[in-house]
């Protein structure tokens, strides 16, 4: 057999082999490296399963305070501010009094854009407590709560059973109302009446 044509053979049969074992190579390199790449991991929700929130109680029936409380974590704004208010009608933990009467509960509860929309049962309006000082620390232990765990909410609008025109005995709940975490702070003690000295001094004085 000549010379060349066992040459143009021999590349024939060389050709496809060097095509087939690059081809094979590459598969295997491929394999291999995407063998060695990390995964990325999916996001992971809070790994203890909950979220920290701040509720409003009353403190010595004068005023406001706060007590931290832990809730599951939750799908929405909508969803989280329902189970922020499930626990705010649970009252609180510690020493702090409740301010919200029993037989409370929340129909609806919404946040849309900067204002939060809650709809009460009729238990609310007529069960709360009579005089002004209660009224206030109950409607706003709501109104701060909602306001302090969604910062993006500037005022909360509270309705009982539909009625959005709500006017408690001394509280207009009619229209949507800002937090006021003045509310906090105890009122100033009035001070002890030191007259009673003083005159009976000068009146001894005056019958000398």
């Amino acid at each position: 057999m000549p010379a060349r044509r066992q040459k143009k053979i021999t590349i024939s049969i060389l050709v496809p082999f060097l095509v087939f074992t690059l081809f094979f190579s590459i598969m295997i390199w491929q394999k291999y490296r995407s063998s060695q790449e990390v995964p990325v991991a999916p996001p992971q929700q809070n790994a203890k399963g909950y979220r920290s929130v701040t509720l409003f109680f009353a403190e010595d029936g004068t005023h406001l305070a706060r007590e931290a409380r832990e809730i599951g974590n939750c799908d929405d704004d909508n969803a989280c501010l329902k189970s922020v208010l499930h626990e705010l009608l649970n009252g609180p933990v510690g020493e702090l009094e409740g301010t919200l009467p029993d037989g409370a509960a929340v129909n609806t509860a919404r946040i849309e854009g900067t204002q939060a929309t809650i709809d009460f049962n009729r238990t609310f309006s007529d069960a709360m407590l009579s005089g002004s000082s209660a009224e206030m620390l109950a409607v706003y232990s709501v109104v701060d709560t909602v306001a302090v765990n969604f910062p993006q909410v500037q005022t909360v609008k509270l309705d009982v059973d539909g009625n959005s025109g709500v006017i408690l005995h001394h509280l207009d709940l009619s229209e949507p109302l800002p937090p006021d975490y003045s509310l906090e702070q105890p009122p100033p003690s009035e001070p002890e009446d030191s007259s009673t000295g003083p005159v009976n001094d000068r009146k001894e004085g005056v019958t000398r």
